[in-house]
Parts: structure tokens; C-alpha cells; sequence
């Protein structure tokens, strides 16, 4: 009997072994180990890799320097004019300025992608082939937002492109190339991995970037990063430098981001971005916790613009968006960019939460105006009356009064404000390191509307009672909203 139960076992196991072999074997495979050159790969792409020169004329600023007198055919007037320009007594004179990026060719009729600052205010683009071919180059169109600008150059023979690739499915980790035209150099070929995704740098509202340490420089912007497969997976941008030169921390535009923008401006010669009409901000811990949410994830409207799809679809001030067109909003900043990828006059669901509960609904997506862009409300700064006015709340230690005609005339306020005006901040209680200032009026607390200072003092107690650490106040200064969370004090 034994010897049955024996074989089994043995058997069970040399399956068990035989199957983990067959996994690592297969994570093995799919690792791709490092290409001994990626020398066959740079041959066939790098064609289609060009030089951006432009010129723009510019003012010179500071002193005009006066031409010395040289003696008639002096080859040193010549010098002159070529080390200080045209600046020889001539009040506002104008000096040609050239600059140096790259681009990568996309279509054999000639389009071009590149950045926008690379070409910015040019009087005149070129584009520069590997053969050294230059071609004069016309702006299709150019989205600042994403730092994005497409040219057309017309060509005598078909032109040498390359494809998209997906960058939504590239790892960190893996392998990428650079090519570009760094300090002047062109066709510079450089070689790192992905050293990480979604990276927000600050620089516009749609913030993405895929972030390598292939050396970057100079000269590099708007060049293509392809990956092993020989597709653009973004378009190099920008680099943090404490030097000036790489330190191995270069941003590239991911194509996922990049391809629809390109598209729409070859096909528009603009962008055409979905609006929802909100202004937001941040969910932080507190904040969550003041709603009752879980954990902080969203994006918390601060302002429902009138008119707008949001107001349409009922979305109200207070409201934490938490999917849209069935995608999690993990952070903030995401919201902008799902809404602006979404297609206008598309009706899409939304999930948010409101009132301890989610709340669906469904909102027709508008065309976004460059003003009408929902962005993250604006920090404010603390500031100190000349004396305490008002009722004082040491439970979040502020100092507040009735928005009467004296409070209005004190503080600069419209006729038309109403509700509660912060008049004193204690500088050791919970509100002095949030952005709230003297002069800022309370419109809401704990989702419930303030027109007197009894409202704020029975919402502070019901938050107390709820068990509650924090208590969520919207605060306008003027035109502006956003919601603040502060802490209750013993």
C-alpha cells in the first residue's frame, strides 16, 4: 500500500518541479535580457531622427555699445559687428538669434514632431536631414499644454518615418534609445531604461511623463525615445539639472499622451480637449476623512462653473470625483487628463461621493476653452489683522464675523458677499499652516451652507459628536474656492 502512495507523491512532485522550471523559464523569456549593441536598431531609425534650427529676431537689451572708428576696409569692423551684433549706436536694434532641438519624421509626406518651446516665436524653422538636406519647415499647429508642436516640410522623395508604439505598456525597467541633436551634435544616440512612470514635474496641467535615465541634453528636446521594438514611446522634454547638463534624470512625453494631441493637430491645426467645468483640488487625509471616504483618492470640486457640463449634470460644490468614464481618479491631477481625452459631446458616467455615499450620474462632455481649464484652487497666504473683530472658534482657531457693511469696507468685500469673514488666525492652531488668510470668507462647513457665525459652531459641534478629528470648510477669496480640512483641538 505504501508503495502506491509513494509513487504518487513522487509523481505530484516532479509535476510541481516540472511546472516551476516552465515558469521561470518563461519569466526568463519575457525579461529580454540587454541587447549586446543596439547598433542594427540605431541604422534603421535614426533617418528618420532630424535637426529643429530656428531663427527669431530679438531686441537687444542693455547698453548699445558705440562702433569704434576702424580705418576704411579694417577686417576688425567685420569682428566687431560679428562678437557684439548690430548694436553699434543704434537704439533697439535687433540681433538674429539661432536655436538647436530635435524631431523624428512621422509620415512620408513630410510631418514633423518636435516641441513646442523648441520652435516657439521662430521667424523661421528648418529641418535638417541626416543627409544634411535642409528643408524649409511650415507650423501645422502647436499645443503648449503639453508641450507639443507638429511642421510639414515638402520633400522631392519620400521621406524616412517611424511608428508610434503603446507606452501605456512599457514597464520601468525596461530598455529605451534617444536619439537626437544635443549642444549642435546631431544624430546623437543615447541608451537607459525607464526609470519611472506618471511623473509630475510641475510644467503644465496634463503632466505624464515617463522619466529615464538615458542621457538627455541640450539640444535633445523633441526628439523621439523608442523602445526595442523601434517605436516612439515618447518625445524627449525636459531634464532636471542642477548643472546644466544630464545627471541621468530626463522626461519624455508618453506617446499614450502625445499620439491623440498630434493627431488632432494635424487634423485641426488645434487641440480639441473635453470640459467639465469644475475648479478642484487635492483629497488629502484629512480632508477624506472628513467626508468619511476610505482613504484619500479623488479630485474634491471647489467651484461648479456656471453653464457648464458639471453643472448640467448636477456635480455640486463638495462633490469628490472618484471615476469618470469608468476610470479611477487615484489622484487629483488625473482628472484633467481623463476629461480632456474624453471625446466632446460624449455622455459618459461619473462616480462620486457625496453625503457619506456614492452617487452616480452622467455628464456630456464639452469643448475645453483655453480659459476654461479646471485646475487646482490657489494657495493663500496667512496674514494678521490690526485687531481681533469678531467671535473667536479656538476649536480651529480662527476668528470670525458676520459679513456686515463695516467687515465688507475692512476687508475689500463686494456688496453682494454673505456669510462669515475671517477676521483674526490664532498662529498656534490648526489653521495657521493651512491656505486660508484674514479677510477670506467661510461659505460652507461640513457640507452645509454658513450665513452666520452660529452655523459654523453647531457644525464644529457635530463633527465633536460624530467622533470626527476634522471639520471641512469651503473658503472663497474672491473669485476663487477651495475646501480646507482642519483639525479640531481638544
Amino acid at each position: 500500500m505504501a508503495d502506491p502512495v509513494m509513487r504518487r507523491l513522487f509523481a505530484a512532485l516532479m509535476a510541481l518541479t516540472l511546472a516551476a522550471c516552465l515558469a521561470l523559464a518563461a519569466g526568463q523569456a519575457n525579461a529580454r535580457p540587454a541587447p549586446e549593441s543596439f547598433a542594427d536598431l540605431v541604422e534603421k531609425l535614426t533617418p528618420a531622427v532630424v535637426n529643429i534650427s530656428t531663427t527669431q529676431s530679438v531686441e537687444v537689451q542693455g547698453p548699445q555699445i558705440p562702433m569704434p572708428q576702424f580705418p576704411p576696409g579694417s577686417p576688425f569692423e567685420d569682428l566687431f559687428r560679428d562678437f557684439f551684433g548690430d548694436r553699434g549706436g543704434q537704439p533697439g536694434a535687433t540681433r538674429k538669434v539661432q536655436a538647436l532641438g530635435s524631431g523624428f519624421i512621422i509620415s512620408a509626406e513630410g510631418l514633423v514632431v518636435t516641441n513646442n518651446h523648441v520652435i516657439k516665436d521662430a521667424d523661421e524653422i528648418s529641418v535638417i536631414l541626416t543627409d544634411n538636406t535642409t528643408l524649409p519647415a511650415e507650423v501645422v499647429g502647436t499645443d503648449p499644454k503639453t508641450d507639443l508642436a507638429v511642421l510639414r516640410v515638402k520633400s522631392t522623395k519620400p521621406l524616412p518615418f517611424v511608428s508610434w508604439g503603446d507606452s501605456a505598456t512599457s514597464r520601468v525597467g525596461d530598455w529605451v534609445i534617444a536619439v537626437g541633436n544635443p549642444f549642435g551634435l546631431g544624430g546623437s544616440v543615447t541608451a537607459g531604461i525607464i526609470s519611472a512612470r506618471a511623473r509630475d514635474i510641475n510644467v503644465g496641467p496634463f503632466d505624464d511623463f515617463l522619466q529615464t535615465d538615458a542621457a538627455i541634453n541640450r539640444g535633445n528636446s523633441g526628439g523621439p525615445m523608442f523602445n526595442m521594438a523601434g517605436e516612439v514611446i515618447g518625445i524627449n522634454t525636459a531634464i532636471f539639472s542642477p548643472t546644466g547638463g544630464s545627471v541621468g534624470i530626463g522626461f519624455a512625453v508618453p506617446s499614450m499622451l502625445a499620439r491623440p494631441v498630434i493627431e488632432q493637430l494635424v487634423e485641426y491645426g488645434r487641440t480639441r480637449r473635453g470640459w467639465l467645468g469644475v475648479q478642484i483640488q487635492p483629497v488629502t487625509d484629512d480632508i477624506a476623512e472628513s467626508l468619511g471616504l476610505d482613504r484619500a483618492h479623488g479630485a474634491l470640486v471647489a467651484r461648479v462653473m456656471p453653464d457648464s457640463p458639471a453643472a448640467t449634470a448636477g456635480i455640486e460644490v463638495g462633490d469628490v470625483v472618484v471615476r469618470f468614464d469608468g476610470k479611477d481618479v487615484a489622484e487629483m491631477r488625473e482628472l484633467p487628463r481623463i476629461v480632456a481625452e474624453t471625446e466632446i459631446n460624449r455622455s459618459v458616467p461619473v462616480e462620486i461621493w457625496r453625503n457619506n455615499r456614492k452617487v452616480d450620474l452622467k455628464v456630456t462632455v464639452g469643448e475645453l476653452d483655453e480659459a476654461d481649464i479646471a485646475e487646482a484652487a490657489p494657495d493663500a497666504g496667512n496674514a494678521q489683522p490690526e485687531q481681533q473683530v469678531g467671535t473667536s472658534l479656538p476649536a480651529v482657531g480662527l476668528t470670525v464675523a458676520q459679513a456686515d457693511g463695516a467687515i465688507r469696507d475692512r476687508y475689500g468685500l463686494g456688496p453682494d458677499v454673505t456669510g462669515v469673514v475671517i477676521t483674526e488666525i490664532d498662529a498656534n492652531g490648526p489653521a495657521n499652516d493651512k491656505p486660508i488668510r484674514v479677510g477670506d470668507v467661510i461659505v460652507d462647513v461640513g457640507q452645509r451652507k454658513v450665513e452666520r457665525v452660529a452655523d459654523i459652531e453647531t457644525a464644529i459641534k457635530e463633527a465633536r459628536d460624530a467622533g470626527r478629528k476634522s471639520v471641512l470648510m469651503l473658503v472663497r477669496t474672491g473669485d476663487d474656492s477651495r475646501f480646507v480640512a482642519l483639525r479640531l483641538k481638544d
